[in-house]
C-alpha cells in the first residue's frame, strides 16, 4: 500500500513522464510539444515498471539535456491531463514537485513518507504544512555582509568613470575567478567585501589608480546569481533526504522543503545542525512560534546536515486554555511554562485545580494539581491535563423583578433585607400591587418554597423587615398583570379597523381618531356600540347578552352634548356603517366599429349593452354585427347584437359588468376550413356557396371525417352543428367570418374482455345449456 501511495499525486505523474523520456531515449527535449495526449498517458503507464526514484529522474533529466523550460512544458502538458486523471491522481500534489525550485535526492536507504494529517494537534506541526506559508529565501535583498563566496557563485564587476567595463566571472570549483588578461583570483571562503578588495588590487594592473581619490575611475563588486548547496535532512522528518537549496537558505527553508519534523515522532525543540562533523547550532522551533525569535535559524552551508531526533516528553493540554493541543516539554520546564505555550487560561477557566491523567507502568492514574503547584510541577511523558470551567452560578446573588424601577440581580452583601433590596432597585413603581409579593427561596435540600409578603405594610413599617438569603428571587406584580388586557375595537368604514388599548374616559370620537378617521362612504349618523352585559340588566329582554347603543356624530367628530358625556368601557365594539349608495366607479370598454370607441363608466347597476352602444354613437355602417361579442374575465360571450338592437328587452341584452369589453369587428370576408378535409384552407366568403361547396374547396372529406358531427363556429363564437334526420345530413348555413370544423371519427372501443375471459364465459354458457337440456330430458321421460 505504501508503494502505491508513493505514486499518488501530480508530482509523481510528472516524474513518471520524465522516467519514460529519460529511460527510453526516444523523445528529445525539442519534441515534447509534438507528443499527443495518448502518447503522454502511454508513457506514464510504461514508467510504472521502472525502479528509479523521483529525485533521480529529475536529476537525470537535467543531465540528459532537459532544461528548466523543458520541465515547465512537461508540467503544462500533465496539468492539461489533470482533469481526465483519476481523483487520487488529480487531487493530491507534493510540496517538493517540479513547481518548487528545490530538488530532493533519494537517501541511500529509501524511506517512504508517511501521510501527515492536516488536523494534527501537535503544536508547531502546522508551521510546515500550511500551504499559505513559505520559507523561500528572498533573493532580491543586498548580499549579506557575512556571506562567503563559493563555487558556482557569480560576481558582477562594474568598472565605471573614465573607463567602462563589466565582468561576470563565476567562481570555479577550485574557488577562483578568471578575468580577461588577468590570472586566477582566489575568492573561495571570502566575504563579498574581502573579495572586492582582492579583485580591485588585481584590476589595478589594468586600470591604474583604480578606486583612488581623484583617479576618475572606480570599480564595484556585487553578487549576481548565487550558487546552490546540498543539505541532508535525517532522522524524524516527514521526507528525509538530500535537498538542493539556495545558498541563502536557512534551517527553516530546509525543514519546510522536507515537510518539517514528523508530528508522530520528531522533536520540535532540539533540531541539530552539523557542519564538518561538528554541531554548530541547536534550533528550538518554539522560539519562533512563541516569540518570533530566529536567532538559531542560521544560514546553511554546502553539505550541512540537519538531524531531527525523537521527541522526549510530550503532554496534552485540553479544556479552558486559549490554544489546546499537544506540546513538547524540555526536562526543566514546568506546567506553568506549558500553560504559557497554550496562551494561558481562558476567561472562564477553573484555576483552583487542574485534572491530570498520568500513565503508570500498568494503567492510568488520576492526579489533581492545585493552583499553587503549577509553577513547580514537572510534567512527564504522556501527561494529559484538563482545565475545567468555572460553575455557571453566582454565590452572592439576590434577584428582584416586576414593578420596581430597576429590576435585576444584586449582591447579597449590600442587600441583606427585602426593604434594602427594594431601595437598591430604586423603589416601587406607582402601579405596584402592594397587597402581596412573593419570595422564591431554596431550602437546604434545594427544593423551592414561596413566601408571601404584604409590601404595603412592609414599606409603612407595620411589619418587620425580612432578611434575604442567597439566590432569593423577589417578585412584585403590577396591577395590570393581575387583570386581563383591556381593549376596545372598531370595525366598518374607518381607515384602520382593529383593536386598540382601552383608556379611561375614551370616547367614540377618540377611538375613530385612533382608527385613522372615517373612510370614503362612511355614514356618521349610523354608529353602533355593542357592549357586554355584566351586572346591570334592567330594561333588557330575557336572554339578551349584548347591549346595542346608537350614536350620531358629524364628520368633524363632534358629538351632541348628551352623547359627549358617554364614554367607552373595556371590550366595547364600535361599528361604523357605509352609505348604501356608495360604490367605487366601474367601467366597460367598447372597441371596434362604433363612432366613439373607448372606456365608459357604468352609471347604474341596470346598464345594459344597448345603453353603452347608444353612448358610443351606435355602430358604423361597415360594422359586422353578427360577429359582435363580449369579453368578460378573459372569456368570450356570444351575443346577437342585431336582435337586441331591434328589441332591447331581449334576454340577450346582458347587464354590463365592471371590466367588460364589447368588440364589434368590421365585415369579415374569409372562411376558415379545418379538421378532416384533404386540404385545410382559408377561402373567401361567397354567399352563393353552400356548406358542401366550401368542403369541396378544401379537397372534400377525408376517410376519417365524422360528417354528421361537422359544425361551424360563427364569427361571434356561437356553435352551429350539423343536423341529421334519417341519415340525411343537414349542414349549417354558411356565414361571413365563420370557421368550418370537421372532426375525426372516434376510434372504436376495444372489447373490455380478454380472449381467456371470453373462452371461460363460453364454457359457462355451454355448461348451463347442457344442464338445461338434461333437465328437460328427465321431465320428458
Amino acid at each position: 500500500m505504501s508503494v502505491v501511495l508513493r505514486f499518488i499525486g501530480l508530482r509523481f505523474a510528472l516524474a513518471l513522464f520524465l522516467i519514460c523520456l529519460v529511460t527510453s531515449l526516444c523523445v528529445c527535449a525539442q519534441q515534447l510539444q509534438s507528443l499527443s495526449d495518448e502518447q503522454v498517458q502511454r508513457l506514464v503507464q510504461q514508467a510504472q515498471a521502472t525502479g528509479m526514484s523521483v529525485e533521480q529522474v529529475e536529476q537525470t533529466a537535467l543531465s540528459r539535456g532537459f532544461s528548466s523550460a523543458d520541465l515547465d512544458k512537461i508540467r503544462q502538458r500533465v496539468n492539461q491531463l489533470k482533469s481526465t486523471a483519476p481523483p487520487s491522481l488529480s487531487s493530491m500534489t507534493g510540496k517538493n514537485s517540479l513547481e518548487t525550485n528545490v530538488v530532493r535526492e533519494a537517501p541511500a536507504i529509501p524511506v517512504l513518507p508517511e501521510p501527515v494529517s492536516t488536523q494534527s494537534t501537535v503544536f508547531g506541526a502546522s508551521l510546515f504544512t500550511n500551504t499559505n506559508l513559505t520559507f523561500e529565501p528572498n533573493l532580491r535583498i543586498p548580499t549579506p555582509r557575512n556571506y562567503q563566496l563559493g563555487p558556482e557563485d557569480e560576481l558582477i564587476i562594474d568598472v565605471y568613470g573614465n573607463a567602462q567595463q563589466t565582468y561576470h566571472p563565476k567562481v570555479s570549483p577550485e574557488g577562483s575567478i578568471r578575468i580577461e588578461n588577468l590570472g586566477p583570483i582566489y575568492v573561495n571562503g571570502l566575504t563579498i567585501e574581502q573579495a572586492e578588495q582582492r579583485i580591485v588590487n588585481r584590476l589595478r594592473t589594468l586600470y591604474q589608480d583604480l578606486n583612488s581619490a581623484g583617479s576618475g575611475i572606480r570599480a564595484q563588486v556585487t553578487l549576481g546569481s548565487i550558487r546552490s548547496i546540498r543539505v541532508t535532512l535525517m532522522g524524524q522528518v516527514v521526507r528525509p533526504g538530500t535537498y538542493t537549496l539556495s545558498s541563502l537558505a536557512s534551517v527553516f527553508n530546509a525543514l519546510y522543503a522536507a515537510g518539517g519534523p514528523s508530528p508522530e515522532r520528531g522533536t520540535f525543540r532540539a533540531i541539530k545542525v552539523y557542519r564538518g562533523n561538528r554541531l554548530i547550532r541547536t534550533l528550538d522551533a518554539y522560539d519562533f512560534l512563541l516569540r518570533a525569535d530566529q536567532k538559531d535559524n542560521v544560514r546553511l552551508a554546502d553539505q550541512d546536515i540537519i538531524f531531527v531526533d525523537h521527541y522526549t516528553t510530550r503532554v496534552e493540554l485540553t479544556g479552558e486554555v486559549k490554544q489546546p493541543g499537544t506540546y513538547e516539554v524540555k526536562p526543566d520546564e514546568t506546567l506553568q511554562q506549558v500553560l504559557t505555550f497554550a496562551g494561558g487560561f481562558t476567561d472562564r477557566a477553573y484555576t483552583a485545580t487542574i485534572n491530570l491523567r498520568r500513565n503508570t507502568t500498568t494503567e492510568q492514574q488520576l492526579v489533581t494539581v492545585s493552583g499553587n503547584e503549577i509553577t513547580s510541577f514537572l510534567p512527564k511523558p504522556g501527561d494529559r491535563y484538563t482545565v475545567g470551567t468555572i460553575l455557571d452560578r453566582v454565590d452572592n446573588k439576590v434577584t428582584i423583578a416586576g414593578a420596581v424601577f430597576r429590576p435585576g440581580e444584586f449582591s447579597l452583601e449590600r442587600n441583606t433585607s427585602l426593604k434594602q433590596l427594594i431601595k437598591s432597585a430604586e423603589g416601587l413603581r406607582e402601579d405596584a400591587f402592594l397587597n402581596q409579593a412573593t419570595i422564591r427561596r431554596l431550602r437546604p435540600n434545594l427544593e423551592p418554597e414561596l413566601r408571601s409578603v404584604d409590601i404595603g405594610k412592609l414599606m409603612r413599617g407595620e411589619i418587620p423587615d425580612i432578611p434575604l438569603q442567597r439566590d432569593d428571587r423577589v417578585q412584585i406584580r403590577a396591577v395590570s398583570e393581575l387583570q386581563r388586557e383591556r381593549t376596545v375595537s372598531i370595525q366598518g368604514a374607518v381607515n384602520k379597523a382593529g383593536s386598540f388599548p382601552f383608556a379611561d374616559s375614551m370616547t367614540v370620537a377618540n377611538l375613530i381618531v385612533l382608527a385613522g378617521g372615517f373612510s370614503e362612504g362612511a355614514i356618521a349618523s349610523r354608529i353602533e356600540i355593542a357592549r357586554r352585559i355584566t351586572t346591570d340588566t334592567v330594561g333588557l329582554p330575557e336572554g339578551q347578552t349584548t347591549s346595542i347603543l346608537t350614536f350620531a356624530i358629524d364628520h368633524n367628530l363632534r358629538l351632541n352634548p348628551a352623547d359627549a358625556r358617554f364614554t367607552l368601557l373595556p371590550f366595547d365594539q364600535v361599528f361604523v356603517r357605509m352609505s348604501p349608495r356608495y360604490e367605487t366607479q366601474k367601467s366597460a370598454t367598447i372597441v371596434g366599429e362604433v363612432h366613439f370607441p373607448g372606456v365608459y363608466a357604468i352609471r347604474t347597476s341596470a346598464d345594459r349593452i344597448t345603453d353603452l352602444l347608444v353612448r358610443a354613437g351606435m355602430a358604423k355602417p361597415d360594422a359586422y354585427l353578427p360577429a359582435a361579442r363580449i369579453v368578460r374575465k378573459g372569456e368570450n360571450l356570444s351575443v346577437d347584437l342585431r336582435k337586441i338592437l331591434v328589441n332591447p328587452a331581449d334576454l340577450g341584452n346582458l347587464l354590463v359588468e365592471d371590466g367588460d369589453s364589447i368588440v364589434i369587428p368590421r365585415r369579415a370576408e374569409l372562411v376558415r376550413i379545418r379538421g378532416e378535409v384533404l386540404n385545410p384552407a382559408i377561402v373567401e366568403y361567397d354567399p352563393a356557396k353552400s356548406f358542401r361547396d366550401y368542403i369541396a374547396e378544401a379537397g372534400n372529406f377525408t376517410g376519417k371525417a365524422f360528417r354528421r358531427k361537422s359544425y361551424i363556429v360563427a364569427a361571434n363564437g356561437k356553435i352551429r352543428p350539423t343536423k341529421s334526420v334519417l341519415g340525411i345530413h343537414r349542414f349549417p348555413k354558411p356565414e361571413r367570418g365563420m370557421e368550418i370544423v370537421v372532426p375525426a371519427v372516434p376510434p372504436k372501443e376495444q372489447s373490455k374482455t380478454s380472449s381467456a375471459e371470453r373462452a371461460a364465459l363460453l364454457g359457462v354458457i355451454a355448461s348451463s345449456v347442457a344442464v338445461v337440456l338434461t333437465a328437460l330430458r328427465i321431465f320428458a321421460n
